[in-house]
C-alpha cells in the first residue's frame, strides 16, 4: 500500500448500500412484494443481494428476468410496485454496519469533509440517512439522479467533491464493489475497500482498491494526521 495516497486527504466519499448501511433486507422485501404482486415467485434476500449496486431499474429488471418475466410491459408496473413499497419500508431492517457510526463521528470531529456518492435515488437516500441518524455527518449527498450519470461514471464523485469544496488531489472513495473502484479510478481518486458489502461475488474486487479495511472504524487511524483544509489556500487548519 502506498500510504502517500492518504497523507493529505480532506474529503472522504462513501458509497451507501453495502458500505455504510446494510439495506439488503428491505430491498429484498420490496423486490419480493413486487414479484408476488405480479404473480411471480419471490426471489429471496440472498439473490437480491447479488443485484444491488447498479440502481433500482437494474435491480427490478434482474428480479423480473430471474423469474423468466422478460416482457417489457412488466417493467413499468414492476418499478411502481417496488418503489412505492420501498418508500414506506426504508428502514424496517436496514442498519449501519459495525464501526460506521463511530468512524464517521471521529472523521467529523477531525474536521474532514464527508460525502455520499450512491446510485440510490434521492427520494430514498436522504430520508434513509435521516432515519438512521447519519445525515448530519455529510457535507454532500449525491444520489443516482442528482447528476446525469451514475457510477461507475466519475461524475457523481466529482460533483460530491465540488460540494465539499475539495479537490480530487485530496479526496478518497470508500466502497464495496468494482462499481465504486471504477468510478474512483476514472475520477482520479484513491480507493479504500470494505469486504462485507455487495461485491457481486467478484473476487477481483478484493485486490482492486489501494487498501482493504474490515470496518469503517479503522478509517480514523488510516487517515490519522489528515485534518480539514482551508479551501482558499489548501493549508490545513489546526
Amino acid at each position: 500500500m502506498n500510504r502517500d495516497l492518504f497523507s493529505d486527504i480532506n474529503v472522504v466519499l462513501f458509497d451507501l448500500d453495502g458500505t455504510l448501511v446494510d439495506t439488503a433486507p428491505d430491498l429484498a422485501a420490496a423486490a419480493d412484494h413486487m414479484l408476488e404482486a405480479l404473480g411471480l415467485p419471490p426471489a429471496g434476500e440472498a439473490r437480491v443481494r447479488t443485484w444491488i449496486g447498479h440502481g433500482v431499474n437494474q435491480l427490478v429488471k434482474r428480479a423480473l428476468a430471474a423469474n423468466g418475466a422478460s416482457e417489457p410491459e412488466l417493467l413499468e408496473p414492476g418499478l411502481k410496485l417496488y418503489l412505492d413499497y420501498y418508500a414506506d419500508h426504508l428502514a424496517d431492517r436496514t442498519v449501519p454496519y459495525p464501526g460506521v457510526v463511530e468512524g464517521l463521528a471521529a472523521l467529523v470531529d477531525r474536521g474532514l469533509h464527508l460525502g455520499v456518492a450512491t446510485n440510490k435515488p434521492a427520494r430514498f437516500t436522504e430520508p434513509l440517512l435521516e432515519i438512521l441518524g447519519l445525515r448530519a455527518a455529510f457535507d454532500a449527498v449525491v444520489s443516482g439522479d442528482t447528476v446525469t450519470e451514475k457510477k461507475p461514471a466519475p461524475e457523481p464523485l466529482l460533483h460530491a467533491i465540488r460540494l465539499c469544496q475539495g479537490s480530487t488531489r485530496q479526496a478518497v472513495m470508500v466502497g464495496d464493489s468494482m462499481t465504486d473502484v471504477e468510478a474512483a479510478r476514472r475520477a482520479g481518486l484513491g480507493v479504500i475497500g470494505v469486504p462485507y458489502g455487495y461485491n457481486h461475488g467478484d473476487e477481483t474486487f478484493f485486490t482492486s482498491p489501494d487498501i482493504m479495511i474490515q470496518s469503517l472504524g479503522e478509517l480514523p487511524a488510516l487517515l490519522e494526521g489528515n485534518e480539514k483544509a482551508d479551501a482558499t489556500d489548501g493549508h490545513h487548519v489546526r
